[in-house]
């Protein structure tokens, strides 16, 4: 039979066009088992079922149990994903580690390095401890016995895409062959008690790659991202059976492979009083990051550009046509970059104040004062809107070395000692407050 690798519609012959989804050349061929027995069913009532933990393995990564919330639950498969050379295999291979340290068996399923060449990897990482244990098959049935026969604590398969199932049609990596291949290594983890943790690939567009059943068939689904070019990482739970999707990790990379990052400390280092920079506070999931926001305001030779880096390219040209309209900040004729320093993304409407203000700081030639934090969100009325967890972003830029704030005039604020708060209707009084606290 034929089946399409994005809706799951089968056909009995080949078309090139789904009748499912339409889309084009999508559908692969695959051999089709049937069972001719009759199955039978049996219920259970969900009242006389009693309760039931499993157990959490710590991962040994902190940032990576924030995640998961506690860590991998013993049975389950979880999926992580990145871009090439983002870290997968070395996040996958510092748990490993972490475990096998503590005296829990481990097992590394290599199917795209050497033994060799993995054992190089981890010594990068520090001394290799005992238990940790490496068998380089790309075969599902080896896999699957060695999974039956240690019955390690976790096992990291590296990756599903490279793994192959002799009995189908198919080279590995094929849309059958990863599926099936990932059936048969979630069933076996839940009938042993095995974490399982899959290593996945993306696509040229940055999607997971392989069938969407991929995302369905396992627990969790993590995605590791951050510039290859750069040291910050960021991990996000897509998918969490076992709690919340709304966590973020973050890590950097470092020649000794990745570790945690420092609480914050970017109000240290250089002082340069200089137009155009400003920090905000930025909430996600239950954590709050503090930002530094620059903005580069220059007379333009052509046509005026604005360009956006780690920040919406929409709300910044929302926020230059209000500071045109509403505050008298001319940017027409000239260009204007906008960027946040370390590579942390600020996209929530929760830093326009601050995006607008240091534009507007570009624009005239002041200096804000390190020491001075905006948060909140613009309407196209030039007013400040409110908005959520204000309170956890006033105390944590005042953690960080924040001495004046300015928010919003509406919205919960709850009192906080040693920093100054300035409550603003409109953006325009937001500027006059950032000009006026100037070094």
């Amino acid at each position: 039979m034929h089946v399409c690798r994005d809706c799951g519609t089968t056909a009995p012959k080949w078309s090139g066009r789904c009748a499912g989804c339409g889309e084009w050349n999508t559908l692969d061929e695959e051999r089709s088992t049937k069972n001719l027995r009759r199955a039978t069913a049996a219920s259970t009532s969900l009242r006389d079922v009693g309760e039931s933990t499993a157990r959490v393995h710590s991962t040994g990564v902190g940032e990576l149990d924030r995640v998961l919330g506690g860590g991998f639950i013993a049975g389950s498969t979880t999926l992580l994903f990145g871009e090439p050379g983002v870290g997968k295999s070395t996040l996958a291979l510092m748990s490993l580690r972490a475990l096998a340290s503590q005296g829990t068996g481990v097992l590394l399923v290599a199917a795209e390095e050497s033994v060799a060449q993995v054992a190089q990897r981890a010594r990068r990482l520090g001394d290799v401890p005992d238990g940790l244990e490496v068998a380089n098959t790309t075969n599902v049935d080896e896999a699957e016995e060695l999974l039956r026969q240690l019955r390690p604590t976790l096992c990291v398969v590296d990756s599903v895409s490279a793994m192959s199932d002799e009995s189908l049609s198919g080279v590995a990596g094929s849309v059958s062959q990863v599926r099936h291949v990932a059936e048969r290594l979630c069933a076996v983890a839940k009938a042993t008690g095995v974490a399982l943790l899959i290593v996945g690939h993306v696509t040229k567009d940055g999607e997971l790659a392989g069938p969407r059943a991929l995302e369905h068939l396992v627990d969790t689904v993590i995605r590791i991202e951050g510039d290859r070019n750069g040291s910050l990482r960021m991990l996000r739970a897509l998918k969490h059976r076992f709690g919340s999707t709304r966590e973020v990790g973050l890590l950097e990379m470092v020649p000794e492979g990745l570790r945690e990052m420092p609480d914050a400390t970017l109000l240290r280092g250089p002082q340069l009083d200089v137009p155009g920079v400003i920090f905000t506070v930025t909430n996600d999931g239950s954590r709050s990051f503090l930002i530094e926001m620059q903005a580069l305001v220059a007379p333009s030779s052509g046509s005026p550009r604005r360009v956006a880096h780690q920040v919406s390219s929409q709300r910044l040209s929302l926020l230059l046509a209000v500071l045109e309209s509403r505050c008298g900040v001319m940017t027409s004729n000239c260009d204007v970059f906008a960027a946040t320093a370390a590579g942390l993304p600020a996209n929530e409407p929760g830093v326009d104040v601050a995006l607008a203000l240091c534009v507007a700081s570009a624009t005239h030639g002041f200096a804000i004062s390190r020491t001075v934090a905006a948060m909140g969100e613009v309407g196209l009325a030039g007013e400040l809107r409110a908005v959520s967890g204000l309170s956890r972003r006033v105390r944590e830029a005042q953690r960080l070395g924040a001495t004046l704030v300015i928010v919003p005039a509406e919205g919960e604020l709850e009192a906080v000692e040693g920093v100054r708060v300035v409550r603003c209707r409109s953006l325009v009084q937001a500027i006059e407050v950032a000009q006026s606290d100037t070094k």
